[in-house]
């Protein structure tokens, strides 16, 4: 094994000196600055760790994995300060997504003073109108709204016409660098990030909402109203959700769609109270302008559980890209591009189930004028065979214990797991989130 140097970790954190199962400090850097530079490794030096050891553990990986950040050679979030006309930045986002494509952006906060875990941070989509006013526009109602002491980060639509969408891969590649960044930053509490928006920016956070809900404690599209199979409302378990449209906005089905919305939150809550919080309302007498002041107020309540033992997860594609992970789920590898599978997990005590399914869609309403898919039904089927990486702490099971996972029914794991320092390194590499670094890793396949 490679020699270890623990220079920047504190004498209660380095191994004993006489431990030959030791991973360089050299090599988790090379491999974090790899990670970033768009390599998929994995890491695969092994150290095991005691539990104790876990915690002072992962905050050195942590503090490791901010180093390599620091280092890496990207256009930075500027510096935090009070949000305004001058907060100013902007990032030019990868060619082979989108052309031309400059995000500027306003980065600023509200508020006296930093609280002790980090301010909130509020994602702010705007519609869809002149992206120069609607920007303008989104930074006045912004620093109104009633959330403070809070971050906001506050984007312009890089490119207008078919590229006027927040969810398609450009704009993808801007909402991880964003979550990243401010992350590291130590200005952002990992526990209190939210999105929503207004009409377009209604849209895309209803569809990012579903396709990130792992990192957020809470979403709030407003005006608009999505065909929930481009949101599956399943992911927003473990989340706030709020919808608020006007009850006569019409265009674009958007009254009919949040009420679809709405029946089947409330299907999903009647199922599970305890998981699907919600507020989705239809404004009696409004059109597509309503009051936007109620949703960050309604938002900033509510708290994320990064450990949530009950998971439901649809993997579904977005602008031709799936998410490689979900909470504590990771697929090393994807064999069906285009499908969609439901990974479900529960755990009780130390006993963890889950159930894997193929879903597909029947359209059971469209649209008669442009043929919107606006209703369907799901079928689900059990998945025949895949793999994913199951990473467990002991926020989730009592890693002192017998473990038992079950997949599809068939045991596929029984014993105890043996925490190690790579499954730390992986896990921040692969969700780049202080509270989602897990000490062990279960390969399971069905």
């Amino acid at each position: 094994m490679l020699s270890i140097a623990w220079c920047s970790c504190s004498a209660a954190t380095a191994p004993d000196e006489h431990d030959t199962n030791r991973v360089s400090e050299e090599a988790i850097s090379a491999f974090f600055a790899d990670r970033l530079a768009g390599k998929t490794a994995t890491f695969a030096g092994e150290k095991t760790m005691n539990l104790w050891e876990v915690e002072q553990q992962r905050q050195w990986v942590w503090e490791t994995w901010k180093a390599a950040n620091e280092a890496f050679a990207e256009e930075k979030l500027i510096d935090l300060k009070p949000l305004s006309e001058t907060s100013l930045g902007r990032w030019v986002l990868p060619e082979s997504l989108e052309r031309d494509a400059v995000m500027p952006y306003y980065w600023g906060t509200k508020g006296e003073g930093k609280p002790k875990d980090g301010f909130p941070l509020y994602l702010y989509l705007h519609g869809s109108g002149d992206k120069h006013q609607e920007w303008a526009t989104g930074l006045t109602l912004c620093t109104r709204f009633d959330d403070a002491p809070s971050a906001y980060f506050i984007p312009q639509i890089p490119n207008e016409g078919e590229y006027y969408r927040w969810w398609q891969k450009a704009k993808q590649f801007a909402w991880e660098k964003l979550l990243r960044q401010s992350l590291v930053s130590g200005q952002i509490d990992p526990d209190r990030m939210y999105i929503f928006g207004i009409s377009e920016g209604g849209y895309g956070s209803q569809r990012l909402a579903s396709f990130y809900a792992d990192y957020l404690a809470g979403a709030g599209p407003m005006a608009g109203g999505e065909p929930l199979k481009n949101a599956p409302p399943e992911n927003c378990r473990n989340i706030a959700f709020s919808l608020l449209t006007g009850a006569d906005d019409k265009g674009f089905y958007r009254n009919t769609l949040t009420s679809y919305v709405q029946e089947a939150f409330r299907q999903l809550h009647t199922q599970d109270p305890e998981h699907f919080m919600h507020r989705i309302e239809l404004i009696p007498g409004k059109g597509h302008s309503i009051d936007y002041r109620p949703t960050t107020p309604w938002l900033k309540q509510h708290v994320r559980n990064p450990h949530p033992k009950h998971v439901t997860w649809e993997d579904y594609e977005m602008d031709g890209r799936h998410r490689p992970g979900f909470y504590n789920l990771y697929l090393p590898e994807r064999a069906d591009n285009a499908g969609r599978k439901r990974y479900e997990m529960n755990i009780t005590n130390n006993t963890i189930t889950l159930q894997i399914d193929d879903v597909t869609y029947e359209t059971v309403e469209t649209d008669p004028h442009w043929g919107i898919e606006m209703k369907f039904k799901k079928h689900y089927t059990p998945s025949r065979n895949g793999r994913l990486i199951l990473y467990l702490c002991n926020e989730l099971v009592d890693l002192n214990r017998e473990i038992t996972v079950t997949a599809n029914g068939e045991q596929v794991f029984k014993g105890t797991a043996t925490p190690d320092l790579k499954h730390l390194i992986n896990s921040c590499a692969r969700f780049f989130d202080p509270h989602r670094l897990y000490p062990v890793a279960i390969e399971v396949a069905w």
